[in-house]
């Protein structure tokens, strides 16, 4: 498939808002690429490794974030949108391919990975405002290793076997943490 071709945007700077990088990033800016990644790369990289232990699969999915950023970014619409959300969907979205996926033998790859995987869906617009609200504080005030198998599970979509694999736990106590964590929660949001 063919990228649309976009007009060329002005020259970005560092003051340059995320927005204005985007545009140029879908006009083939790649100092604006440079920038965003400069920017987003940092807390990428340090939330992804809270739900990834594997620095290896880490870097490689927030590369093929950023590669998709620079294929898609004609596709990202700023009606009110936070591009850091935008990124933070590819990126999470790219973490679950790379864990998925057939280089990870590891764990049981050969998943076919989404097909629009760039494209923000309603249901992770709605997961990105979950840390924000009682809920986020709720899983705050889990344990590390139940919070671990929630954000796992229901946040970053990996089945229990898989976050079992990802965790370095037996599957047995991957489903027990979740059980106990959803009883938990469930108290916490009464």
């Amino acid at each position: 498939m063919r990228r649309k071709k976009t007009p060329r945007a002005e020259p970005v700077t560092e003051l340059s808002s995320d927005h204005e990088l985007l545009r140029a990033v879908a006009g083939e800016q790649l100092e604006a690429l440079k920038l965003l990644h400069q920017r987003h790369a940092p807390w990428l990289k340090a939330r992804l490794t809270r739900r990834c232990a594997d620095p290896d699969v880490v870097d490689a999915a927030i590369q093929d974030t950023f590669l998709a950023v620079w294929r898609d970014a004609h596709r990202y619409r700023d009606v009110g949108a936070d591009p850091a959300g935008w990124i933070w969907t590819i990126a999470m979205r790219r973490l679950v391919s790379t864990l998925r996926g057939p280089a990870n033998r590891w764990l049981g790859g050969g998943l076919i990975p989404d097909k629009d995987a760039t494209t923000p869906s309603a249901e992770d617009l709605v997961l990105l405002r979950v840390e924000h609200g009682d809920l986020g504080a709720a899983l705050d005030r889990l344990s590390p290793e139940l919070r671990a198998v929630i954000q796992a599970t229901a946040v970053d979509g990996l089945t229990v076997k898989e976050a079992a694999r990802l965790l370095g736990v037996p599957e047995g106590t991957a489903k027990t943490r979740l059980m106990r964590a959803r009883a938990r929660l469930r108290e916490l949001l009464a």
